[in-house]
């Protein structure tokens, strides 16, 4: 495994992709997705917004209310099966094929910028 995109400027990547951390306030099961996905409910501080993450194999709904998660909140919308996804939860491959979310170390306020 070797990294693989070529390098952008750092100030560029700040000044376009906002990435914010929230705390998941809902977990609903999905079926309607063609992916297994839960749809969230994730509260910035001043606005939550909705998400479909594929955390499902990872974890259980009550394992994620009230975790924090790092989103990036200016992507649009994309709706997902009739489900308009407002951030994109971020996360990583757990090496089994599951993703573990992405977390701060300890607890930010609601809307905190990751930079």
């Amino acid at each position: 495994m070797g990294i693989d995109e070529p390098d952008i400027d750092p100030a560029r990547f700040v000044e376009e992709v906002e990435m914010r951390v929230g705390t998941v306030r809902s977990v609903e099961p999905f079926p309607e997705a063609r992916k297994d996905l839960y749809r969230l409910r994730v509260d910035f501080g001043t606005e939550t917004r909705r998400s479909a993450a594929g955390l499902t194999d990872r974890y259980d709904p009550e394992d994620l209310v009230g975790s924090q998660v790092v989103a990036v909140v200016n992507l649009g919308t994309v709706t997902v099966a009739g489900f308009e996804s407002q951030c994109l939860v971020t996360g990583v491959d757990d090496g089994d094929g599951g993703v573990v979310h992405l977390a701060p170390e300890r607890g930010v306020p609601d809307g905190t910028r990751v930079y």
